[in-house]
C-alpha cells in the first residue's frame, strides 16, 4: 500500500513539474492538452499514467484557433430585443386535437369507482364495483383494559362453524407443549366453502388461524337450480372415503359428522351423504371437498363435447 502511495504521488509530482517548466511554451498552442489516464487500480489506489494529446483522435473544427472562429453572426444579434413569434404553417388537413376542457364530464359513479380503486369502498360508504363495504382487515388488533389483544372477525360473508377442538401435545427436550387443534368449515351457503385447521396454545387462536387457512381454500360447489348436487360422486382422503348422492326436493341433509357441516355451510339443501371408512374429522371434512370436486355441471360437459345439453339424456 506504502508502494501504491508513493507511485501515485511521484507520478503527480513530475506531472506538475513538467507541467509548469513547459507552460509558457504550451500556452500558446490550444492543441496541446496533458491527460491523466487512470489505469487499473493496485490496493485501493488508481496509477496515473500521462497521455500526450497526439494519440487523442479529435474532429478537425475542434482543432481550430481562438482567433479563426467566426462570431459575425452572434454580434448582430440583440439579445435584449424583442423578437416577434412567428411559427411554421399547420400542415394540410391538420385537425387540432380537443381540449381537455371540451371532453365529456365524468358521471358520479365513474368518480366514486375511481376513488374506490384508490382508497377501497369504505372511503365513500358505498361499493359501485360489488365490493363489501364492511370489509376489515383481520389483522387489525385492539388492546383491551387488561392488555390482551382482540382480533375482530372479517366481515366478508363467510360463516364460520367449528367442527373439532382438541388438544394435542408435543414432546420437547424439557418436557410435553400442549397446544390445540381446530377444525373450522366457512362458507357463504351460496356454493362457495373451505375446510382449515390451525394449531395454537389457545383455542381462541386456533379457530382464528383455521379460519384463515380455510379462507384460503375456498371452492366452489356445482348445485343445480333444487340445491342438490348434479350426479353422484365419491371422495377418498387419507383413510377417509365419503360418498355423495344427488336427492329430490324436500329430503334435506341426510348425512353425519364433518360431511353434514361441510354440505350445510356450501349451501346444500338436498343431499344424501356417507362415511365409509375412517371416523377422523378432519379426513373426512377433506374427503368431501375431494368428492365435490370432481362434480361438474351438465353445460359444462355438453359445451366441452360440443353437443346440445337435450343429447346428455339420450
Amino acid at each position: 500500500m506504502a508502494t501504491a502511495s508513493t507511485l501515485s504521488a511521484a507520478h503527480l509530482s513530475s506531472l506538475s513539474a513538467h507541467h509548469h517548466h513547459d507552460h509558457r511554451r504550451r500556452h500558446d498552442d490550444p492543441r496541446l492538452f496533458l491527460f491523466l489516464k487512470p489505469s487499473k487500480p493496485s490496493f485501493g489506489f488508481p496509477k496515473f499514467s500521462l497521455l500526450s494529446s497526439s494519440s487523442i483522435s479529435r474532429p478537425a473544427a475542434a482543432v481550430t484557433r481562438a482567433g479563426d472562429v467566426d462570431t459575425s453572426f452572434f454580434e448582430t444579434v440583440n439579445p435584449d430585443a424583442d423578437v416577434a413569434f412567428d411559427p411554421p404553417a399547420p400542415p394540410e388537413g391538420f385537425v387540432p386535437p380537443p381540449s381537455f376542457d371540451d371532453g365529456p364530464l365524468e358521471t358520479e359513479d365513474e368518480i366514486a369507482s375511481a376513488y374506490e380503486e384508490l382508497y377501497g369502498p369504505a372511503y365513500s360508504g358505498v361499493s359501485v364495483l360489488g365490493n363489501d363495504v364492511s370489509v376489515m382487515d383481520s389483522k387489525v388488533k385492539k388492546t383491551t383494559g387488561f392488555g390482551k389483544v382482540k382480533r375482530e372477525k372479517v366481515k366478508d360473508g363467510f360463516e364460520e362453524r367449528v367442527v373439532q377442538v382438541r388438544r394435542v401435545t408435543k414432546v420437547v427436550k424439557g418436557g410435553k407443549q400442549l397446544h390445540f387443534r381446530a377444525i373450522v368449515v366457512v362458507g357463504d351457503k351460496k356454493g362457495q366453502v373451505g375446510v382449515g385447521v390451525g394449531k395454537a396454545k389457545e383455542v381462541i387462536g386456533a379457530v382464528q388461524k383455521s379460519a384463515v387457512n380455510a379462507r384460503r381454500n375456498i371452492i366452489t360447489v356445482p348445485m343445480t337450480k333444487y340445491l342438490t348436487f348434479p350426479h353422484r360422486s365419491e371422495g377418498d382422503y387419507g383413510a377417509a372415503k365419503v360418498m355423495l348422492r344427488p336427492a329430490s326436493p324436500g329430503t334435506g341433509v341426510i348425512a353425519g359428522g364433518a360431511v353434514r357441516i361441510v354440505l350445510e355451510m356450501a349451501g346444500v339443501e338436498n343431499a344424501l351423504g356417507k362415511q365409509l371408512r375412517s371416523k377422523n374429522a378432519l379426513n373426512n371434512a377433506r374427503a368431501t371437498v375431494v368428492a365435490v370436486q370432481k362434480m361438474r355441471q351438465f353445460r359444462d360437459v355438453a359445451l366441452e363435447r360440443g353437443i346440445p345439453m337435450e343429447e346428455l339424456w339420450k
